[in-house]
């Protein structure tokens, strides 16, 4: 019934919206038209066409150039992509005069054809016309710090994460995990969740070439229009995408000694309908990663059996490989000015596991003994993500009205055995079902240039299905349905202030079996008021002061009961009874450019409650670590970024996070970190660019130790460069990378305690890396983006390798 009503809910609001709004349109810019305006060029004495004519066109209102192209043999020219307006045709050829023809174009005939054109002989020639444009690597949004990394050219030739460690305000840990100002943080590409993110935003970032993002947002204080999940915040990753007539693309591909990448883009367009597909691919070499559990457990009870205080080391080696591929097909179609039809899907693979062994010595009253296990793991992770998006634009400019659905299917396996000295064999499959039904409708309305409005209304409806008891046929079977509604609006309060706010209403039902089989429910309703001011001073220097709600709700990766047992010391399972986090944020922001330079300073508060983190318990004499709402929080922070440029080719550039960590706990829960700690992370780069196309790249990354409520992990860092050569007249790069070239493994410490629980775990990662790569960019590079459909409001694991319980890594 909840579900139904959910629906009916989402229907009403837009057949509402369309009811109040009979002209709903789409998008903030001006409405986007496809038209063409075509002529054949011909002499006026031989009446014979002329081939390799100029033709540029020149807007009339702003006497900039706009288009143009050369003439065929047959002496025809059409320029594609013109907005309605007026224009000069600007036609010339050497030995020709130059000739100037009017050409006017409308929304409701997008399309001109001028006919014959004459050109009367000249000893003149007609100046090529040339559009060029560059942004700013860094530009500051009253909500959002936007990071152009088009304009950067040192990213040729790497990744996502390369990227992402670039950007103000993001710290990136050695697996590649993003996180904003110490916290949670909702990862979307071109403003939607990808199916690439669903189970370990860190390996879908290295599937993501570096040449394909056009920009990274900030979002840190998100408008009541996007989903309230994300404690920290959002990162939007808008891709590059043509708009050219023709066919464009890009290849990159790269090779080393830790991890090979392939991808392949593809963008055709014909008049008012173009199509893009991409294919992407990567393996990592199977290399030895060490792992030394130790696991100290004093006397306990259970069930009325005495159990006696033991201890267990765990010494062993694994041999993984990851591979992972991904491929995606969209279609989009303009019917006229005002009307626009688009579909994507995508589909990903991921995989990872490989065989491994250990010694296991276990110590009960002081008499050790030693056993063997050979293991083999292997994680499955497959994905399908579908779309379709409506927009319609009218002929006020900023008008926009759309309304977008979404499927997600998911299907993840996870495989383990272990076998202990050759005759104890123990394993499990546990393979999850995650489907994903959602509707959007949004409806801006731009009163005037300086006050906006915007109204929708959204639903999404979870349902995953898990056997989580080997060979029991208990089933996990849980829904989890949102309806929302949201309103904001921006308008300025002088010419130089300018508020932006807005409210979001959730309600949440939740409805599962829990590991007895009993049905439980749950439901909530929450508000999430947000604000911004910000005032622009002399015209270079900005400051904002905001305040927003945030919900962190539990992925399924959380909540699965399953008990993986693929350690057989120290097993995982999530917890179905987990209640969301809700954060109030607060943020104090300057930004400032001089000559060139930048400097992003912020302070900020976070209330937290029903913080999520995991926790270590003692289970049978080892020990299981699962999640828990662990208590409430204070965190206080800042936020430094900085860039300068010595000279016109050198950038300098660096980011200081620094912020609290304090939880008051529950009363049944103990920890070994009741105090108030600090949390920094330290990154500097050096970015040059020499003649000839070379461009060197330096970086280092500091990580102080992270602390949870039973954890400590001990700092880290890590360091690398790369230098890059464009070649074949710039539409190519090729260069090499080194990750940590002196040092083969990367060791990673960690404590954890509990009342009935002591661990300590040591990681011995391989990371060192030296690769070659290479990147190829063809055709017509004309980049736009396209709205689509969103769902940003899961917690994430952010462990590396993704979810521990098969089925349910699904961040939506």
């Amino acid at each position: 019934m909840k579900r139904l009503l959910l629906i009916c809910s989402a229907l009403l609001m837009m057949m509402s919206a369309r009811a109040q709004f009979p002209m709903m349109g789409g998008g903030n810019a001006a409405p986007k038209v496809t038209g063409r305006i075509s002529a054949t060029i011909l002499d006026s004495l031989t009446k014979q066409p002329v081939e390799y004519a100029t033709v540029s066109l020149v807007n009339t209102k702003t006497s900039k150039p706009v288009n143009g192209g050369l003439t065929d043999a047959k002496g025809k020219v059409s320029i594609q992509n013109i907005a309605p307006g007026e224009y000069k045709m600007v036609v010339g050829f050497i030995g020709y005069t130059s000739k100037n023809v009017m050409v006017k174009t409308t929304p409701e005939k997008p399309d001109n054809n001028v006919g014959d054109v004459f050109l009367s002989g000249s000893a003149s020639t007609l100046n090529e016309v040339t559009i060029e444009g560059k942004k700013n690597m860094i530009e500051n949004k009253i909500d959002r710090m936007v990071y152009n990394a088009e304009a950067d050219a040192t990213n040729a030739g790497g990744d996502a994460t390369d990227v992402m460690r670039k950007v103000p305000m993001l710290s990136v840990d050695i697996n590649g995990n993003v996180q904003l100002r110490g916290s949670a943080v909702r990862v979307l590409i071109n403003g939607k969740p990808s199916g690439t993110m669903a189970n370990s935003v860190a390996d879908a970032l290295k599937m993501i070439p570096a040449d394909q993002i056009k920009s990274v947002e900030v979002i840190t204080n998100p408008s009541a229009k996007y989903e309230a999940e994300g404690s920290g915040g959002i990162i939007n990753i808008i891709t590059k995408k043509s708009n050219a007539e023709g066919v464009s693309g890009s290849v990159n591909a790269s090779a080393g000694t830790r991890q090979n990448t392939g991808n392949f883009n593809l963008t055709a367009k014909s008049g008012r309908f173009s199509a893009n597909t991409a294919l992407g691919g990567m393996y990592a070499y199977p290399q030895d990663s060490r792992v030394v559990f130790f696991n100290q457990l004093p006397q306990s009870e259970e069930n009325g059996v005495v159990i006696p205080a033991s201890q267990v080391l765990q010494d062993g080696t694994s041999a993984w490989k990851r591979e992972m591929f991904n491929g995606s097909l969209g279609l989009d179609y303009d019917f006229n000015a005002y009307n626009n039809i688009s579909t994507n899907a995508k589909y990903n693979r991921f995989y990872n596991g490989g065989p491994g062994s250990s010694l296991i010595t276990t110590n009960v009253g002081g008499s050790p003994i030693n056993s063997t296990n050979i293991s083999s793991t292997d994680m499955t992770n497959n994905n399908l993500d579908w779309n379709m998006d409506y927009r319609r634009t009218t002929k006020k400019q900023g008008e926009e009205f759309s309304i977008a659905g979404q499927l997600t299917e998911g299907r993840n396996i996870n495989d383990f055995s272990n076998n202990i000295n050759g005759n104890s064999l123990t394993g499990s499959v546990n393979t999850g079902k995650n489907r994903e039904y959602t509707v959007q409708t949004d409806y801006v309305y731009p009163f005037s240039k300086t006050v906006t409005f915007e109204v929708g209304g959204k639903g999404i409806f979870r349902n995953i299905k898990s056997e989580f008891g080997q060979g029991s046929g208990k089933i996990f079977d849980y829904d989890q349905n949102v309806g929302a509604a949201y309103s904001t609006i921006a308008f300025d309060l002088t010419k130089k202030i300018k508020f932006k706010g807005g409210l979001r209403t959730e309600y949440t039902a939740i409805e599962y079996n829990d590991i007895n089989g009993d049905l439980i429910n749950d439901d909530y309703l929450n508000l999430f008021p947000n604000a911004v001011i910000s005032q622009t001073i002399n015209g270079s220097t900005t400051i904002k002061l905001a305040y927003n709600k945030r919900i962190q709700r539990p992925s399924l990766a959380y909540l699965n009961p399953f008990n993986n047992e693929s350690n057989p010391v120290n097993t995982f399972e999530g917890n179905p009874s987990l209640d969301p986090e809700l954060s109030h944020n607060v943020e104090l922001g300057y930004s400032t450019f001089i000559k060139g330079s930048m400097i992003n300073a912020s302070l900020f508060y976070r209330n937290t409650r029903n913080v999520i983190e995991n926790i270590v318990r003692a289970a049978s004499g080892i020990t299981s670590t699962t999640f828990a709402n662990v208590g409430n929080t204070n965190s206080y922070g800042a936020n430094l970024f900085g860039s300068y440029n010595p000279t016109p080719k050198w950038t300098l550039m660096s980011n200081i996070a620094v912020n609290t960590y304090e939880i008051r706990s529950r009363e049944d829960l103990q920890g070994m970190n009741e105090g108030t700690y600090i949390n920094y992370n330290f990154f500097m780069r050096s970015a040059t660019a020499f003649k000839g196309g070379w461009n060197l790249e330096l970086f280092g990354v500091v990580n102080s130790p992270r602390y949870t409520y039973q954890s400590k992990t001990q700092a880290m860092f890590f360091y690398g460069g790369a230098v890059k050569k464009d070649i074949m007249k710039k539409q190519g790069t090729i260069g090499l990378n080194l990750l940590n070239p002196f040092n083969r493994d990367l060791h990673i410490n960690t404590v954890s305690q509990s009342a009935d629980a002591y661990q300590t775990q040591n990681i011995y990662y391989p990371l060192r890396q030296i690769g070659l790569n290479f990147s190829y960019k063809f055709g017509k590079l004309k980049f736009t983006e396209k709205k689509k459909i969103k769902n940003d409001d899961v917690k994430q694991d952010q462990q590396q390798g993704g979810g521990m319980g098969g089925g349910m890594g699904q961040g939506k």
